[in-house]
């Protein structure tokens, strides 16, 4: 396929010339751009947007509500691919607030292969942005707005969005730490803000932060180290992870502790899996721990026992999130400040897509308020 990225770079210096007024003239159009691009509960409907009016853009001939190749016909086209290889790097690259994997492999628009006319029932939620969506596509089907302004207006939303985002971190980092001189925060203290942090709604990738930056902050006196995190989305087989935090001596690249995170209670199915891509991957594994947030049964705990002379010396351990944290803060109490620190970096370098905007705020002002309590 040709190279549609200077269709989209053109299209972002026109929003920024133009994002103080809209690109759409109609009132009821551009109210349905604002429903799908500023959505906040779910942020593929933008990218199947943006995908199609590049597509319409790349190709007119083209139906913009035909992203499938299955529908068959001169004017359908794979949305998928305009997404994936032109619409991801581009959202990367300039940092937009959108999903960071393909609209077309979210459950709602998986597995079609009809027209997306406006008659069409959308599993998903929420059903307006749905029906928004598919209410734009029929727009530029028919002439009532251009694939160029559609696509020129999501990416000045998203822009202001971006913008309006760094302010409130930016606003609230400032009110982080600025007690001169007061004492830090104390492990159970510590405790306390994250496990209030792991109450938030969509935090499952938090447990994998936590660990993060616990080694992070001990790794001179672990002489260990965490090897770079993969994508909250991505599989272990895509990947060849051995789990979802892998550890591996200072200097060296061979991961001798992994990690598997479970926002459930631990099943004897989920250590045989476990235990199956470590011998399949052939890694110098000597630990794998469970990190969950529900009660470890007695017979999943013996179970995982019993499993260290079968497999030649791969010790396997359940812990609950909280209680290695708060083990962790006490055995290297001079850390805390090191651990929140860095768990604060982590948390806010992560996609929306893996930790959302709004748990990115709410950490940073639980975070202000434990310093500033009395």
């Amino acid at each position: 396929m040709e190279n549609c990225s200077p269709l989209l770079e053109a299209a972002l210096k026109r929003a920024q010339k133009n994002l103080g007024h809209s690109f759409i003239h109609d009132e009821e159009i551009a109210a349905r751009v604002v429903s799908v691009a500023n959505c906040p509960s779910n942020r593929a409907g933008v990218r199947l947007i943006m995908a199609c009016m590049l597509a319409k853009l790349h190709r007119p001939e083209i139906d913009p509500r035909k992203p499938y190749t299955k529908i068959g016909g001169k004017d359908c086209f794979s949305g998928r691919s305009y997404d994936e290889q032109f619409i991801g790097d581009f959202i990367t690259r300039h940092n937009l607030p959108c999903n960071s994997t393909t609209a077309f492999l979210t459950p709602t628009l998986r597995n079609m292969d009809q027209t997306l006319t406006t008659k069409v029932v959308l599993v998903g939620r929420p059903m307006v942005m749905y029906h928004d969506a598919l209410q734009l596509l029929d727009d530029v089907r028919a002439g009532r707005a251009s694939a160029k302004d559609v696509l020129d207006e999501s990416i000045r939303l998203l822009l202001l969005e971006r913008d309006v985002r760094k302010v409130r971190l930016k606003t609230l980092l400032s009110g982080v730490g600025r007690v001169v001189g007061a004492l830090p925060l104390s492990s159970e203290d510590t405790v306390n803000l994250v496990e209030q942090h792991l109450r938030c709604k969509g935090s499952s990738r938090l447990l994998v932060l936590i660990v993060a930056a616990a080694y992070e902050a001990a790794k001179t006196r672990l002489g260990e180290r965490v090897l770079n995190l993969t994508a909250h989305n991505a599989a272990d087989e895509q990947t060849g992870a051995v789990g979802d935090v892998q550890i591996t001596l200072l200097g060296e690249d061979k991961v001798v502790t992994s990690y598997e995170m479970k926002n459930k209670a631990v099943q004897r199915a989920d250590i045989d899996r476990a235990l199956q891509k470590i011998a399949a991957q052939g890694k110098h594994v000597q630990n794998c721990i469970f990190i969950s947030t529900e009660a470890v049964a007695d017979d999943i705990r013996e179970y995982a026992r019993s499993k260290y002379d079968e497999t030649g010396g791969v010790e396997i351990a359940i812990l609950d999130c909280i209680g290695f944290l708060r083990h962790f803060l006490h055995l290297f109490h001079r850390l805390r400040k090191d651990f929140l620190d860095q768990y604060q970096v982590l948390v806010l370098q992560e996609a929306d897509s893996a930790v959302s905007q709004a748990l990115k705020e709410a950490f940073l002002a639980l975070r202000q308020a434990a310093e500033s309590a009395d």
